[in-house]
């Protein structure tokens, strides 16, 4: 597959990175020098290489979403046409200094980006667990009991790209039902985000959802 990152942060690095290590062709793209990107590709060994917004939308078979909410505008302009493209966005919408969502319960952050580019298709996914966790995921993916993550999205065929990416990391994909699930799920991942960062346990967390037979 091939895969287009928009945002070179510690999401957007790390998932780019793994999924090239799992075969697919990675373009990463949207930082504040070439250097880190060509850096990023290096290190990520596989089919990656550095590039424009551009360049990683053009032929992506699906883009990955990961920069800041304040930087969704420029890098969706700067990305172009991405008309009928999958968006998997792990952007949550922040406020300027990230202690709280500027959109929620009415609506969603996954929600407003596909008012943003209504001919994309938009799959929510990677937000509900912390950066720190991604490489032990990906480390453990042969195991049976794998970490859970939830996914949304209004496209059946876009949510199955998405579960593979998802399962390509490591996690077992959970779907949680149409877009407007986010509204649930962004802050949800808030909730993860103090376990893992002002817990004791440190920041290297993931979760599992077990169901019981009666």
């Amino acid at each position: 597959m091939r895969i287009g990152i928009l945002g070179s942060g510690l999401m957007g690095a790390k998932l780019g990175t793994i999924w090239a290590r799992a075969g697919h062709e990675v373009v990463f793209s949207y930082a504040r020098s070439e250097q880190k990107l060509k850096r990023l590709a290096a290190d990520a060994k596989g089919k990656a290489r550095a590039g424009t917004p551009g360049e990683a939308a053009r032929d992506a078979d699906a883009l990955l979403l990961a920069v800041h909410w304040s930087r969704v505008d420029d890098v969706l302009q700067q990305a172009g046409d991405v008309s009928a493209k999958v968006i998997v966005s792990c952007s949550l919408p922040m406020n300027a200094d990230d202690t709280g969502l500027v959109v929620a319960h009415t609506s969603s952050g996954a929600e407003e980006l596909a008012k943003k580019v209504p001919k994309a298709r938009i799959v929510s996914a990677f937000n509900t667990v912390p950066s720190e966790v991604l490489f032990g995921v990906f480390e453990a993916r042969r195991k049976t009991r794998r970490a859970s993550l939830v996914y949304c999205g209004d496209d059946a065929s876009s949510k199955k790209i998405a579960a593979q990416l998802i399962g390509d990391v490591g996690f077992d994909p959970v779907d949680a039902g149409p877009l407007r699930i986010a509204r649930y799920t962004e802050p949800f991942a808030l909730l993860v985000a103090q376990l893992a960062y002002e817990g004791d346990g440190g920041p290297e967390l993931a979760y599992r959802f077990e169901r019981f037979e009666k």
